[in-house]
């Protein structure tokens, strides 16, 4: 029993100096990456309000604009040092919005066209590097509890900003201005750390020699693939203010269980926590796929896909890549994995209504039931990231923690 007890204090004394406190680089790189997030959200909605027509083409050249710069800025942002390069990035971030101020005429098609590109540019060139330097600034243990902490500021921050931007476009473009501003104030009045340097990093070729990585990317975008149709076919039976309403309640859902979901992820591993989404988002849309018109049945869709995105942008987006990448620099591992969020949005915006209209919501809601139980296949044979001595040193803890209740119970 003493034995036991130096153990548990080691593991106490242990537990208190990697989780008790969130460094100061850690909470800076928190900021960093939600403002990115949120920025984004507005910009995509200013392109939404902007494109009516040729939406294939606009569409086509801000996703794959997106998805090839940000292979790009992983690529790039190893071989210099990742201060200037980030810092360059923000810029582009302030100064692409100001183009809505300048031209003068905003609807023309080669201007849509342009801020379509260089709003896509302007976030996907960064981003991967961003998560990286969060990924790294930090031990495997404590990475998904910051993720958590980084949803939940980004959930945060697109509301209050949602309350103080107007409705007219040049005061929006004006607003995410002053609030990527605001990010490279953050950004360059922070010393640079270590973090910050050229990182060992791999080729993009070992990241597909990877199994694991593949038991991990194909359930997110069969995810991926899916995720779009409940809100595209929401609109064809719920009137707006109800799906707004649900839209709402969801987003704040979403930032609770991110926090709730970064502490259960390091603790008991992230495997488990990401079937536990899957299978609830499947449920979810079984029981719209037999009850399409039922208010019960889309609160509990609500619910469930909540709980499901709270998981997902935990893990997929800001945890796992950066678990499996092993000590390297994470940036192209975020790059590819970031990949099926851009085809998910994409998808979305060209042919979710489309297939809303055409085809049959029971078919629909059947066949992303089906696709996403069929995801949770290869996360069954993918490893836990979390390491294994984590995992014993945890349940030690808890060994040890209810023998003392024992104990004190019958002395």
């Amino acid at each position: 029993m003493r034995v036991l007890k130096v153990r548990w204090l080691m593991l106490e004394k242990r537990r208190r100096i990697k989780f008790s406190i969130i460094s100061r680089y850690e909470f800076v790189n928190v900021l960093l990456v939600s403002n990115a997030f949120v920025w984004y959200s507005f910009a995509f909605s200013i392109l939404k309000r902007l494109i009516h027509e040729l939406t294939l083409a606009i569409w086509s050249v801000h996703f794959v604009g997106a998805a090839l710069s940000a292979i790009a800025g992983a690529a790039i942002g190893n071989r210099i040092h990742k201060r200037p390069f980030l810092a360059v990035w923000m810029m582009l971030g302030i100064l692409s919005p100001l183009m809505l101020v300048s031209i003068n005429s905003p609807q023309s098609l080669l201007s849509i066209l342009i801020m379509s590109l260089l709003f896509g540019i302007s976030f996907g060139l960064g981003v991967p590097s961003i998560i990286g330097c969060l990924a790294d600034c930090t031990v495997i243990e404590n990475r998904a509890k910051l993720g958590g902490l980084t949803i939940f500021v980004y959930i945060l921050g697109a509301f209050l900003l949602g309350i103080v931007v107007a409705d007219d476009i040049t005061l929006q473009a004006l607003a995410l201005t002053i609030w990527r501003a605001l990010s490279l104030i953050i950004f360059l009045a922070t010393s640079p750390s270590s973090n910050a340097q050229i990182q060992r990093s791999g080729s993009f070729k070992s990241i597909f020699n990877q199994r694991s990585f593949y038991l991990y990317f194909i359930p997110w975008t069969m995810f991926s693939l899916v995720n779009y149709i409940g809100g595209v076919v929401a609109f064809q039976i719920l009137n707006e203010n109800t799906v707004n309403l649900f839209i709402m309640f969801e987003s704040v859902l979403i930032g609770i269980v991110a926090v709730i979901v970064g502490f259960l992820a390091d603790e008991v591993g992230r495997k488990r926590i990401t079937m536990v989404g899957f299978i609830m988002l499947g449920f979810g849309y079984a029981i719209l796929g037999i009850y399409p018109e039922n208010l019960f049945s889309w609160y509990f869709y609500t619910v469930a896909d909540g709980v499901a995105w709270g998981i997902f942008w935990v893990i997929f987006v800001l945890t796992i890549w950066g678990d499996l990448s092993f000590g390297a620099s994470s940036d192209k591992y975020y790059a590819i994995g970031g990949l099926p969020f851009y085809m998910s949005n994409f998808l979305r915006v060209l042919i979710g209504s489309y297939i809303a209209k055409v085809i049959s919501i029971y078919a629909i809601f059947s066949f992303a039931a089906l696709f996403l139980f069929l995801g949770v296949i290869p996360l069954m044979y993918a490893p836990e990231t979390l390491p294994e001595k984590k995992l014993r040193e945890k349940e030690l803890k808890k060994y040890i923690e209810k023998a003392k209740k024992i104990k004190e119970k019958y002395v």
